[in-house]
């Protein structure tokens, strides 16, 4: 028989345990339903009708534009992933293994310093580096080498999606690095092992959820970006993201808008669900 103070505690961790459910399914599961539901709709003389008809999919999944947009997007995420996890992961090994517990405490605290400031001004700022006679173009012109602007150049997309995502890869692998059981280190060393052998076999293989979470972090912040595409890139190389804006600017689409953001959403959550579930697969 059931005691009252277990229904009681029951209930207790119940009643606790309903505000993330709750948040998830008003701030999350609603609006991706509401959004779908919206993408059936129709527009008439610049009015969203209520409806449901395939038009609106059939119109986006049938253009080239809408392929093209979605190829260049995912090429840029997934490029941008590789880049700062190559970046990232080096850095993480020195905070975790060549700096005192001060000094690393001191770098962590400044690699979040730029989550302090506006992600749009830090984008304004590299203009002032990339545009026309700006600084990085003095600076080659002052050493006898003649170099054309970088702005509005894949190279400056994919400096302004390091600049959103870098901090973050750094972090999330930092801390995977130092969650290491450091005697997997000792052993592996004990073992005649050096040091690129201890990384490729001993740290990396510890560490690949961190690494691969990192990543994944990576691929969706740069892959939903607006600002970097727009301002570093002039708009010239159009991402799912600018789509969406040209296509609600394009008489108030909001339904075809509906419906490139459905698609990006399910992309995210299937690349997700794989990457998970290959962070922490057991060999």
């Amino acid at each position: 028989m059931i005691s009252k103070s277990s229904i009681s505690k029951k209930l207790y961790t119940g009643l606790w345990s309903i505000p993330l459910p709750l948040w998830f399914t008003l701030f999350f599961v609603g609006p991706i339903l509401l959004l779908f539901w919206l993408s059936f709709w129709d527009v008439k003389n610049f009015v969203m009708v209520p409806g449901f008809n395939l038009d609106n999919w059939e119109k986006i999944l049938g253009a080239n534009y809408f392929w093209s947009a979605y190829t260049r997007t995912i090429l840029f995420a997934l490029g941008t992933a590789i880049l700062t996890t190559a970046i990232a992961f080096p850095a993480s090994l020195t905070i975790a293994y060549l700096m005192p517990l001060k000094a690393r405490l001191v770098v962590l605290g400044l690699i979040i310093v730029p989550f302090f400031t506006s992600y749009l001004v830090r984008i304004y700022s590299w203009q002032v580096y990339l545009s026309e006679n700006g600084i990085i173009q003095n600076a080659f012109s002052y050493i006898g080498i003649n170099i054309a602007s970088m702005l509005n150049s894949p190279l400056a997309l994919y400096i302004g999606f390091v600049t959103l995502t870098l901090p973050l890869a750094i972090i999330i692998q930092s801390i995977s690095v130092l969650s290491l059981d450091k005697s997997l280190i000792d052993a592996a060393y004990n073992l005649g092992c050096g040091p690129k052998r201890i990384i490729s076999a001993v740290i990396i293989p510890a560490a690949k959820p961190g690494i691969i979470i990192g990543a994944l972090f990576v691929f969706i912040f740069s892959f939903g970006d607006f600002v970097t595409p727009t301002y570093l890139g002039g708009g010239k190389y159009t991402t799912l993201s600018i789509l969406i804006a040209d296509t609600v600017k394009s008489g108030q689409q909001w339904p075809r808008a509906a419906v490139i953001s459905v698609i990006m959403i399910i992309t995210l959550l299937i690349t997700a669900m794989c990457s998970i579930a290959y962070a922490y697969r057991k060999r």
